[in-house]
């Protein structure tokens, strides 16, 4: 049976009782009289509050405590006391084991719908999904549900349909609203052999695209299961709330106890009152509150997130997060826009361009792509490459016609010295901000490439917007120095670390990282090592290989300045959480001295009915303090040209 089912129960088979307790003074008995209250208060602990004592047994089994243990033993005990009270002729209280389960199940009602809400974001992606597409078939386009599309059918949208899945357009241009995946509400130009995105909205043309992925592997729904799992998991501050229970729960009852006995042996009350007092302290102070505090806040964070094209992958990064003290970015693809291009060719351009683009054929690094876009559009044809090989961090080299050909960086040489006049070329194209190749055969430098790359529109406000949150900014970078010294200097960032390996990078975070916690801020292509190493990994977005990505967060919208978004929402987030723990445990603190009778003599007492109201509407306050997360301001980061 639900929660809420049990409620309606416990409430309806309550209500008899309370309708006494307002109309007795008026002369109003409800009929059968105790016989009648022990019949209803008996369905409700069977069927309502029998859970609680289902799950209290088991973990008393395994010698432990939890919060269901509390409930089910002021359920339980005013229960069973008020039938040996009705044997011996005393007042008895059913009324209170039936108010106390209906107020905890109200509590639990509060939170699952609560939980509800907090989750809905990802029901709101799930429902973006189209429901059927135009797909070419039998030489027509029909059109068919969207489980029928497989992987190279090509699917027709017109103006104002969604993208049924992702995919490559072939035909057509347009623009796209991609704001229910990525945030961003400018909409995008999209023209032949640019990619779509399932449950994107087609502006103003009609459009052709071939499928590339569907079902799971399609970028919603891999922003689903993302969202899904980070809902799901747990912040390290959690456990510590779990060992606080583990203690919290034996304290009460032994505080409940001690009650007891003062008022019984002590203050000369009766064995009824001094009953009513402990019951108020172990029902009082059920830690459901505490139990609350973490996983809606962390549910809310990351809903909100996702409609911002920020995903978090888990409740560890909100809490690493909170720490950080540098923040360090890749260059190419990160601060820089990945598309470099060629700029200079020194020496005999169609041979040096040729042996440069036969040997990068298979590469996809970003400076491979420049030069093979170049040799497209000079039409050089490509020569056969045999022996190849690729020098991590250096370049590749070959055998072309006989000959041993490469083409990389300076590292690359090793014994082979440039001439003078291409030294100073060389050094006169790095000075100009621009990355080197050398292009060698047969032991010997035969040419330069020269390839620049330049800094996002964004990139200059993003880390601006990090200095400004006082953190350290650092560029962590396999190029030269005088490269990545100039894009630094361009964009603002604090120190430079260059001619960096990638299997060096491991190194160089542990340095950085004994003066705090560091983030790091890659494409998530290459970057996997770095992203794993750093206490927080921040990938920018690669598209449909979303899911796969080593970084803690991902930024679905390829936009810098979200870096500064992902670290203010994650630090928004786990403050709510620590907010959330604190107003817990002092609610705790100061009720159950209430409840114990602690202010008796001035008048004020609490019943264990009343505790139970409180303590459902204290689960209430630590949920609504966390849906309140959604009203929480996060700064757009301006656009600073750069």
């Amino acid at each position: 049976m639900t929660i809420t089912k049990r409620f309606w129960v416990s409430l309806i088979l309550s209500l008899p009782m309370l309708a006494e307790m307002i109309l007795k003074p008026f002369g109003w008995m409800l009929p059968g009289g105790e016989y009648t209250m022990l019949g209803l208060t008996t369905i409700i602990m069977l069927v309502s509050a029998g859970p609680f004592i289902k799950s209290a047994w088991a973990s008393f089994k395994k010698h432990h405590s939890n919060m269901d243990t509390l409930v089910a033993i002021g359920t339980a005990t005013a229960y069973l006391y008020s039938i040996y009270a009705m044997l011996t002729k005393q007042p008895v209280f059913f009324e209170s084991a039936a108010f106390v389960t209906t107020f905890v199940l109200l509590g639990q009602v509060f939170e699952a719908r609560m939980r509800q809400n907090a989750s809905s974001a990802v029901k709101k992606l799930v429902n973006l999904q189209a429901k059927d597409a135009e797909v070419f078939r039998d030489g027509q386009f029909i059109k068919l549900p969207v489980s029928k599309v497989v992987v190279g059918d090509l699917i027709k949208v017109r103006p104002g349909e969604k993208i049924a899945v992702d995919g490559e357009i072939t035909t057509g241009s347009s623009t796209i609203d991609e704001s229910m995946v990525t945030g961003e509400s400018m909409p995008t130009k999209k023209i032949a052999g640019d990619a779509v995105v399932g449950a994107t909205v087609n502006g103003s043309g009609t459009l052709t695209y071939k499928a590339t992925k569907i079902g799971k592997d399609t970028m919603l729904a891999q922003i689903v299961e993302l969202v899904k799992k980070a809902q799901n998991s747990h912040a390290p501050i959690q456990s510590l709330t779990d060992k606080v229970s583990a203690v919290f729960v034996p304290l009460v009852l032994i505080i409940a106890i001690l009650t007891f006995l003062v008022w019984y042996e002590l203050i000369g009350a009766s064995v009824a009152s001094s009953l009513i007092f402990a019951v108020s302290v172990v029902v009082i102070a059920c830690p459901c509150a505490l139990g609350l505090a973490t996983p809606t806040a962390l549910m809310v964070g990351t809903g909100r997130s996702a409609k911002m094209g920020i995903l978090i992958k888990n409740g560890q990064v909100l809490e690493a997060v909170n720490d950080v003290k540098t923040v360090v970015f890749d260059k190419t693809g990160t601060i820089t826009v990945g598309q470099p291009r060629v700029t200079n060719i020194i020496g005999d351009r169609e041979k040096i361009l040729q042996i440069a683009a036969s040997l990068e054929q298979a590469s996809e690094h970003p400076l491979a792509v420049a030069i093979l876009n170049e040799a497209k559009q000079t039409q050089i044809d490509m020569m056969n490459v045999d022996r190849f090989e690729a020098v991590e961090g250096k370049g590749v080299r070959g055998e072309i016609n006989g000959q041993m050909a490469f083409v990389g960086n300076d590292k690359l040489l090793e014994n082979i010295r440039l001439t003078s006049e291409l030294s100073r070329q060389f050094e006169k194209l790095q000075q100009q901000a621009k990355t080197v190749v050398v292009v060698g055969q047969a032991d010997q430098v035969i040419g330069l490439i020269a390839i620049q790359d330049t800094p996002k529109k964004t990139s200059q406000a993003a880390v601006a917007a990090l200095k400004n949150r006082g953190l350290k900014t650092v560029m962590l970078t396999g190029d030269n120095e005088q490269v990545a010294q100039s894009i630094a200097n361009e964009v603002g960032i604090d120190q430079v670390i260059a001619n960096v390996l990638p299997k060096d990078k491991a190194n160089r975070f542990k340095a950085l990282q004994a003066g705090g916690k560091v983030a790091f801020v890659g494409d998530g292509i290459n970057d996997a090592p770095a992203l794993s190493t750093a206490d927080v990994g921040i990938a920018m977005g690669s598209g449909t290989d979303i899911a796969i990505e080593s970084g803690g967060i991902v930024l679905v919208k390829n936009d810098l300045r979200d870096v500064d978004r992902a670290l203010a929402l994650s630090q928004k987030t786990f403050n709510r959480i620590k907010l959330n723990l604190f107003w817990a445990f002092i609610y705790n603190v100061l009720g159950i001295p209430v409840a114990a009778g602690a202010l008796y003599f001035v008048g004020l007492t609490l019943s264990p009915e009343l505790a139970g109201l409180a303590m459902a509407f204290s689960s209430l306050s630590v949920v609504t303090s966390s849906v309140m997360l959604n009203r929480t301001k996060i700064s757009t980061t301006p656009l600073t040209e750069s």
